[in-house]
């Protein structure tokens, strides 16, 4: 579980009610679409053949130009997860980051989901010993990539569930 019970109103559009911009929710997308490209190959390494989370990805920037509708983004990301279902470790940690990137466009708040399964992946695909390490170092590129725009507000959305994220978010 990722998101939470009560939906955060910062997560949600104007239009909808709450409090998100158009330019902060595409922020949020190109983010989470940086975050789960970032550990791809671990998922195209055992699965070269499967475009679908690379697929995904593309969804959520093409969604950003304005080049495919929401819900063939979310179509997109659903189809990115599909791919995860049979798979173990850093590949279907990867996948998942890549679904939760491209169901960006539809829930905002799944740009947190991205970040946590990549985070996962670095984790998965790190030896034994190095886990912690290469996801603290994940989480700590992740960071780097956030435009200033929406940083205080993904830093905020990461500490208040990082418990629903695995703790993963420690860093």
């Amino acid at each position: 579980m990722i998101l939470p019970k009560i939906r955060d109103p910062r997560f949600v559009t104007i239009r909808r009610g709450g409090t998100l911009t158009d330019s902060d929710h595409h922020l949020l997308a190109l983010w989470a679409a940086s975050c789960a490209e970032h550990v791809l190959d671990h998922f195209e390494s055992v699965r070269p053949g499967d475009p679908r989370p690379r697929q995904a990805i593309e969804h959520a920037r093409a969604w950003v130009r304005g080049e495919v509708t929401m819900t063939q983004a979310r179509t997109a990301g659903g189809h990115a997860m599909g791919a995860a279902r049979d798979l173990r470790g850093a590949a279907r940690h990867a996948a998942y980051a890549a679904g939760q990137a491209g169901v960006v466009a539809h829930v905002a708040a799944h740009e947190l989901g991205a970040a946590a399964y990549a985070i996962k992946a670095a984790r998965a695909a790190a030896p034994e010993d190095k886990g912690e390490a290469a996801g603290t170092l994940e989480c700590r590129w992740q960071r780097a990539q956030l435009p200033e725009a929406i940083r205080e507000l993904v830093l905020d959305d990461q500490r208040l569930r990082n418990d629903i994220c695995w703790s993963v978010f420690d860093r």
